[in-house]
Order: structure tokens, then C-alpha cells, then sequence
């Protein structure tokens, strides 16, 4: 199995109309070859292209009179899925046929690849768009389980999925072909309603150039294997609780057009520091209230850069594996200052269990950068008050570096998180139509911003995106931004934070007097993903809702006997590293629940020197990498037996044993290990009960 060997950048004469073979000559710079066959993901990448390019997509919901769609056959759906899972299984072994109904299609598209792309706009070549559907279908079953692995059940293929999820991780794309032409992404949510081309598929989508992407896949924290157990508490610091004119600095020199319609430049820097006492005897009285805080959460520029370390060894103290906050670091001589999101997860994954005894927890970081600068006009500057620091008459735009577009989501078990910062939330350009296009479960946005309030900017756009794709979506801003807004003849509001879910009202969050933070409790339920093409709905997707909102008020102490301690333990893995991990221990642990007897061949896979990762153009795992995949690959071998159901059972109880003296990297390759282990399970049961509660 080779990579696509992309071509070099011919310009190809115009000369005709366009076909099938020259738009995706255009689109991908390779040609239709058999090879495209021997990975899925490029097949979708091919068929969507064709689709969009043709219009052909519509034919799914009106077939205008002709043949009725899907094709005349009763089986289409249970077909175009046992192609897909087949498809898996041929990839990985080519000793094994291919799936009768791919091979028929591929040959009927391969024999008219030179079709004008008019013929199937208009719909007179109805042999070829029946083959595009259903090879688009087909492929779009064949990436299931590529990314979030939860997607497939099934022993079969398993080894398959986790090349896919290592080639996710190291360059952005399930697919095999250059990804800053065409990007290929697992899918998690397809919309509700509507007939666009997204809503024919409902594991991956493809992207063209100009917004980079990258997927990381964290292990998930469980209480064990209860599917009823299964929730995250939240604490929401709207911090920092007050904020000063004087925080607000114009640039010096920044004004220009003083003349005619004058701007300059400012920055947003606080002079009090993060405080950490506070924020301690916060955590303290959260734990009160709840049997442990997942993650914490602050807005946009809560928290200095140089504070991080600080921060995080706090919330290591605490038993905190996620930190969501929104990040500043000042200007520099010659360089802008920065905004972006920070993203820490800490790998103590053990829920409701006893505090660490220790300090220095191992954290991994992921930055989601600002994309759009926010912009102060006089009618902003009056109503924040700010018109003794930055004059009205000024247009004021904020201070900051603009990189690349870049997305980065974070899965964690059967959540994908995704973040935008502040003003990238109103923004329709091409990174809304990255989210739109995968539909994450969660859209964190961190603002600097007045109330969050229902009839505000905030959750009309927050209603955008929980209508299409169906996403959670929450935000978050600073009580002392809230206290300022006071527009004319109005009073200060309280509500720091509004919560939008698919087919709900919008929950307006207030921070109460005397508090300083909020704890928001979220529990996951069964989801049903449909499409638009013709296939059975299937139940595997997750909807996420809050179920408790508590005000929390500092403890007047703290009571962790832990000395506190700013240090924190070098990463054993990089946290790209992680994200291959974790994707081959869900690749493990697939195995041991569907087909045990193929487990150590998959982990053989995952080893250096596995052919399959030159193939692909992909660089061998790095030393601690190499050791973390032997772990995997040893506990799995110690099993009993390797050949039996009971296997899976005596691999997860094995992985609550924590040695003496564990080395960091065995350590954390056991918790992802059981991590991947539990969160099957909870899939399992779910599974189970939604079939039990199906009507007949």
C-alpha cells in the first residue's frame, strides 16, 4: 500500500469541458488510479470532490422522476454498510476480496471518469451518479472508527482504524493525499435538517485549502464502567472579577488618518497577577460540592502566559485533568502581543479517588489561536467606560499577532471539543466552515465581553452553530467586563456565561453576589446520526447537557495537607505522541472486545519498523513512544488468554494495578490503556440500552 504520490503542479489545459478526471486532477493533483482503492479516506476525498463539483449530490433527495433513489433494491443500506466494514478488512489484508458491491461501482466510475461534469449536473447519466452516491457512501462507512474510534464496533478492520488515527495525528488528514490541496476529517455531528452535500456523509468530510487543521485524542476520565456515572463537572472562573480602565493601553504611535476616520491599536493588560489563594480556596469549596472537578475554565486573556506553570501545579494539587483558559502575553520590542486559547491536560485520569499525595503532574498543551482581532468603535468605548484610557472618537483595534488559520480539536472518549476565540464565533468565513463540516460536540468560546445574555451577539451565533451541525456550544466571559458594561439607562447584568444545545433553549448563567466561580455539571446521552443519502439512522453519536449549576464561594481555607509546589514532571510523551497512543490502545482495545486472538497482531503494527508507515510517508515512533507501545504490547501478552472474551476483563483489571515505584511512562501508558478500556465498555452499555429501549 503506497501513499499518493501527488504530481507536480502541471498546469492542464482548459481546453473542453470539464470532467470528472480534470476537476479532480484540479482539486488533488494526482490522477484516478486503482490505487485510490487501497485507502478509503482517498475515495471519499475523490467522490465528495465530484459531488460538489457536479451538483450530483441532489439526486440523493430528488431524483426528478427517474429511477428511484436509493437504487431499486430493497438491501441498499445493509449493503453500502457490509461494503464499508469488508472494505476495512480488504485494506488490511489484500489476500481477502474486495467487496462485490465497491468492485462494481469502481468499475462502472473508472469507465466513465471522462463524463462531462454537465451530464451529471443535469442528471442524464444516472448510471454514473447512482455509482457516485454509492461509492460515496460506501467510503463514507469505511472511515468509520478512523478517527473517534467509538464510531465502529467491530473486530474486524481494527488494525486498519489505527493506521488511520496515527495518519490523523501526524498530518491532520485520514487521507493519504497532500493535505494543503485537500484534508479529509473525521465527522462527529451531521445537521438536523437540510440537503447539502454535508448531510450525505456522517463519519468524515472533506476540506480544501486555507485552514489548517489538527486532531488530538486525549484518554478520556471515568468513573469506572458505569455508562450512568459518566459526567464532567465544570468549573467556570469568570475571572478576572474586576477590571480597570487603566487595563485598556493604547499603542504608542498606533493612530492613524487622524484626519479622517481615525484608528489605533491597543492591548489588553492587567496589571494584578492570577490569584492563585483565591483560586485555591475556590477549588476547595467545589470540592464540597461535588465528587471531583474535571476541568477548569477561564475567558479570553484571563491568565498571563508566565503563569501557566503556576496554575496547572495548582490544579495537579486538586485532582484537575483539563484546563481551558484564555492566555495573553504582552508586547515584546518588534513583536505583537498574542491571544489564544490554552489547552492543558493533565494525565491523572483516576475520578472521585483520593488526591495526589504528590505535586507534579504531567500536562500537555495544545494552543488554539485568535483569529480575529477585536475592534472597539465609540459606541463600545462608552459602553465598557473605557473613554479615559482609549479616546471615542478612535477606532481602536486590538493589538495582536494573527497567525496562520489553524483548528485544533481534542477528543477525549466520546467528546470533541473545539474552541474560538472571542470574535472567530461571528465569523462565517472558512474556519466556521471547518467546524460546520465536522460538527464537534463542544464549541468553548472564551470572551472579553459584556453579559451573555440571550438577546446578545454571543448566543445568536451560538444558535448558528447548535442548529448546524448540532453542536453544544458554551461561553465564557470576565465578571469585571459584565460590571463594566453599563450602556446607557441600562443597569450591569450578571451573566457571565450562556449555555446552546441542539433542540434546546438558551440557558443564560449569572455569577451571584459573593461568589467566584461556577460549577456546571454535563452528562453524555445517546445520539442519532442520520443522513441524507438513504441509509438506516444509526445511534452512535453522544449529546452532551448540563444537568447542575452551583455558585461557589471561597472556602475560608484550604484543606489539602499536599505542601504546594510550583514543579511540575517533564512529559514522558509528546503530546503528539499521546494522540498516537491513545488511537492504538483504542485499536487494543477493539481487538480485545471483538476478535482477541488479533490483538498482538495489531500491536505488532504499532511497532517501529511496521512497513505500512513508510508506505505512507510517516515517521517511525520516537524511543518513549517505542517503550509506551511495548508496555501496551506486554500487558496485553500477560493476559491468561489471549484467545478468549475473558481477555478484555483481565487486560482492564490489570490496569488498575499501579507497581511501586512505576516509571512516569509506564504509568501513563497503563492509565491510557485503561482509559480506552473503560470508555469501550461504557460505549458497550449504551449500546445495549438504547437497543433495549428501541421500539419495536
Amino acid at each position: 500500500m503506497n501513499a499518493i504520490e501527488p504530481g507536480s503542479q502541471t498546469n492542464y489545459p482548459c481546453a473542453g469541458e470539464p470532467t470528472l478526471a480534470s476537476a479532480w486532477r484540479a482539486a488533488a493533483c494526482v490522477e484516478i488510479t486503482d490505487e485510490l482503492l487501497a485507502w478509503p479516506a482517498d475515495v471519499f476525498a475523490l467522490t465528495d470532490v465530484a459531488l460538489a463539483r457536479s451538483g450530483a449530490y441532489r439526486f440523493a433527495v430528488s431524483w426528478q422522476g427517474r429511477t428511484r433513489w436509493p437504487e431499486d433494491r430493497h438491501d441498499w443500506p445493509r449493503a453500502v454498510e457490509e461494503a464499508g466494514r469488508q472494505w476495512g478488512t480488504w485494506v488490511e489484508d489484500r489476500r481477502r476480496a474486495m467487496p462485490s458491491l465497491l468492485s462494481e461501482k469502481w468499475g462502472v466510475f473508472r469507465q466513465g471518469a471522462d463524463t462531462p461534469l454537465e451530464r451529471l449536473s443535469e442528471g442524464t447519466d444516472w448510471r454514473m451518479c447512482e455509482a457516485l452516491l454509492t461509492l460515496h457512501a460506501i467510503a463514507d462507512e469505511a472511515c468509520a472508527g478512523l478517527g473517534v474510534a467509538l464510531d465502529s464496533a467491530s473486530g474486524y478492520g481494527c488494525a486498519y482504524r489505527a493506521r488511520g488515527r496515527e495518519l490523523l495525528a501526524r498530518t491532520g488528514s485520514l487521507s493519504r493525499l497532500r493535505p494543503s490541496l485537500l484534508r479529509v476529517l473525521p465527522k462527529v455531528r451531521t445537521p438536523l435538517a437540510g440537503s447539502s452535500l454535508t448531510s450525505l456523509s456522517r463519519y468524515a468530510c472533506v476540506l480544501g485549502p486555507g485552514v489548517a487543521t489538527r486532531w488530538h485524542k486525549m484518554p478520556a476520565r471515568h468513573p469506572g464502567t458505569d455508562p450512568h456515572a459518566d459526567h464532567a463537572n465544570l468549573l467556570l472562573l469568570p475571572w478576572p472579577l474586576r477590571i480597570r480602565e487603566s487595563d485598556f493601553r493604547p499603542v504608542e504611535g498606533s493612530v492613524q488618518m487622524v484626519a479622517k476616520e481615525p484608528f489605533g491599536h491597543f492591548e489588553f493588560a492587567p496589571s494584578d497577577p492570577l490569584d492563585l489563594d483565591l483560586l485555591e480556596r475556590v477549588l476547595a469549596a467545589a470540592q464540597d460540592e461535588v465528587d471531583s472537578v474535571d476541568v477548569v475554565m477561564l475567558p479570553e486573556s484571563a491568565v498571563d502566559e508566565a503563569e501557566i506553570g503556576d496554575l496547572e501545579s495548582l490544579l495537579d494539587r486538586y485532582g484537575v485533568i483539563g484546563l481551558l483558559a484564555g492566555v495573553r502575553k504582552r508586547s515584546q520590542p518588534g513583536h505583537l502581543p498574542c491571544n489564544w486559547l490554552h489547552t492543558g491536560v493533565n494525565t491523572r485520569l483516576e475520578k472521585g479517588g483520593p488526591l495526589p499525595t504528590s505535586p507534579g503532574g504531567q500536562w500537555f498543551h495544545i494552543r488554539q489561536d485568535k483569529h480575529h482581532p477585536w475592534s472597539l468603535d465609540e459606541s463600545q468605548v462608552n459602553q465598557y467606560h473605557l473613554g479615559g484610557a482609549l479616546h471615542p472618537r478612535i477606532r481602536w483595534w486590538e493589538a495582536v499577532d494573527m497567525p496562520r488559520p489553524m483548528v485544533q480539536f481534542i477528543e477525549t472518549g466520546e467528546l470533541t471539543l473545539v474552541a474560538l476565540v472571542c470574535e472567530d464565533l461571528a465569523q462565517t468565513g472558512n474556519v466556521a466552515q471547518v467546524i460546520r463540516s465536522v460538527g464537534p460536540t463542544l464549541l468553548y468560546t472564551p470572551l472579553l465581553d459584556g453579559p451573555q445574555l440571550a438577546s446578545r451577539w454571543s448566543a445568536r451565533y451560538a444558535s448558528v452553530f447548535a442548529d448546524d451541525p448540532g453542536s453544544a456550544v458554551l461561553t465564557l466571559t470576565s465578571a469585571g467586563m459584565v460590571q463594566r458594561s453599563r450602556p446607557h439607562g441600562r443597569d450591569a447584568s450578571q451573566m457571565v456565561a450562556l449555555c446552546k444545545y441542539p433542540c434546546g433553549p438558551i440557558r443564560e448563567i449569572p455569577l451571584e453576589p459573593g461568589a467566584q466561580g461556577i460549577l456546571l455539571t454535563m452528562c453524555g446521552d445517546n445520539a442519532t446520526r442520520r443522513t441524507s443519502d438513504g441509509r438506516w439512522p444509526v445511534q452512535n453519536a453522544i449529546d452532551y447537557f448540563d444537568v447542575a449549576v452551583y455558585q461557589v464561594r471561597a472556602s475560608a481555607k484550604t484543606r489539602n495537607p499536599v505542601p504546594w509546589s510550583a514543579t511540575t514532571t517533564p512529559n514522558a510523551l509528546e503530546t503528539e505522541d499521546v494522540t498516537v497512543l491513545t488511537g492504538w490502545a483504542e485499536g487494543a482495545a477493539e481487538a480485545l472486545a471483538y476478535a482477541p486472538e488479533k490483538a498482538a497482531a495489531l500491536l505488532e503494527e504499532a511497532r517501529p519498523g511496521a512497513p505500512w508507515r513508510d508506505a505512507f510517508r510517516l515517521r517511525q515512533p520516537s524511543e518513549p513512544l517505542t517503550r509506551a507501545i511495548e508496555y501496551l504490547t506486554g500487558t496485553v501478552a500477560a493476559a491468561p488468554s489471549p484467545f478468549d472474551a475473558s481477555t478484555f476483563d483481565s487486560v482492564l483489571t490489570a490496569t488498575w494495578k499501579e507497581p511501586p515505584d512505576e516509571p512516569d511512562l509506564d504509568g501513563l501508558a497503563r492509565r491510557v490503556l485503561r482509559s480506552a478500556l473503560e470508555q469501550l465498555r461504557v460505549h458497550q452499555a449504551r449500546q445495549a440500552a438504547s437497543k433495549v429501549a428501541a421500539p419495536l
